[in-house]
């Protein structure tokens, strides 16, 4: 009788976390409208029982926006994405609650909630961290750099950004972590939805962030969108090989956007993936030819020296005189050992990862 005469019992008013997600999964609101709604109110959870004629109130909501807010089904789904990420091990991060990145306070739209899978690195408004992109189609001298690039970075204490993709910015990843650093991988599909599916071993040993709830899929428009992110979570964002009207240079204007320092590695001329580094170069980005230029640009140090294992004097030689590219004959000629001595140095050093041939030339790594 109870039940017929006061009817069901209220629901209970959603803290803050739950309203944020369930402001997240709303119709018709944003990154803008969430937050001017958690300004307005006070809080995402007294926006969340605002009535109707109140919302109207708020700047930039008009009256479909409004009308969305309170949605028991976005409610619902709050939930159950929150015993989702508590079952699989992932970290939600919201907009105005502890643990949300400062860094991503330079963008003029953070994401309202951000799935973490792995231990964030400290991201302070300023982080000590490098975005690496370049195009997927990398050429190998590209790739090379990438990696000695990443590798100093990573030995110098900064935290490698980059999205997972193919060509650049899985060298990016694979070195920094193989030089026992930090890579954030910043996703346009949801942590538990790796891609490149051949980069889901990869991206185990790296932290991943998404602004897209679990089970989310790649799509096209998604990576534009989290380009924004590799530029807002790092202090600057160097671009190693990309066209005019790529991704990469994507990611550049929004680390301009930013406040964040812009850097390019100069290529080949002619070579089309050459293109957006010499236009940014011209545009005023720092010329970069190592992670000292990152550094001195920044005042973040020096590269620490890298540490090697023991070599036998002949590979050690050859190893010291791996100053910049350079022909197998030249390389006989300043080592002083005879042309099969230095071959065979050449194949062990590759085989240990310290050195490699690109266009007939041999680099240390």
């Amino acid at each position: 009788m109870t039940s017929l005469l006061f009817g069901p019992p209220a629901p209970v008013p959603p803290d803050e976390r739950r309203a944020l997600l369930a402001l997240r999964f709303c119709a018709q609101l944003g990154p803008r409208r969430i937050e001017a709604l958690r300004t307005y109110f006070g809080s995402a959870a007294r926006a969340w029982q605002a009535p109707l004629r109140d919302l109207r109130e708020v700047p930039g909501l008009d009256a479909r926006a409004a009308q969305a807010v309170g949605a028991p089904a976005a409610l619902t789904r709050a939930d159950q994405e929150l015993a989702r990420v508590a079952h699989e091990g992932v970290t939600l991060l919201l907009r105005g609650l502890p643990g949300y990145p400062a860094a991503l306070d330079a963008l003029g739209d953070p994401p309202p909630a951000l799935w973490v899978r792995g231990p964030l690195p400290e991201l302070p408004t300023v982080p000590r961290a490098i975005g690496i992109v370049g195009t997927r189609a990398a050429s190998p001298h590209a790739q090379a750099f990438t990696r000695m690039l990443a590798a100093d970075l990573a030995r110098a204490g900064v935290v490698v950004v980059s999205g997972l993709a193919r060509g650049i910015d899985t060298a990016a990843h694979g070195a920094a972590v193989e030089a026992g650093g930090v890579s954030l991988g910043v996703l346009g599909s949801a942590v538990n939805r790796v891609y490149p599916s051949e980069n889901a071993r990869l991206a185990e040993q790296l932290t991943l962030i998404s602004e897209y709830p679990l089970d989310t899929g790649p799509a096209q428009h998604h990576f534009p969108t989290r380009n924004r992110l590799i530029a807002a979570l790092s202090a600057g964002t160097v671009v190693v090989e990309g066209e005019r009207k790529s991704g990469s240079l994507i990611t550049a204007t929004h680390a301009l956007e930013c406040g964040r320092t812009v850097f390019a590695v100069p290529g080949r001329a002619g070579d089309p993936r050459a293109a957006g580094p010499h236009a940014l170069i011209r545009d005023g980005a720092v010329l970069t030819e190592g992670a000292a230029d990152l550094l001195t640009e920044l005042g973040w140090g020096s590269v620490p020296a890298a540490p090697l294992p023991e070599l036998p004097p002949e590979q050690a030689r050859v190893l010291a005189a791996l100053t910049g590219p350079v022909t197998l004959d030249d390389l006989v000629t300043a080592v002083g050992l005879p042309l099969p001595d230095v071959q065979t140095a050449l194949v062990m050093l590759n085989l240990l990862g310290l050195a490699e041939e690109i266009g007939g030339r041999w680099v240390r790594r």
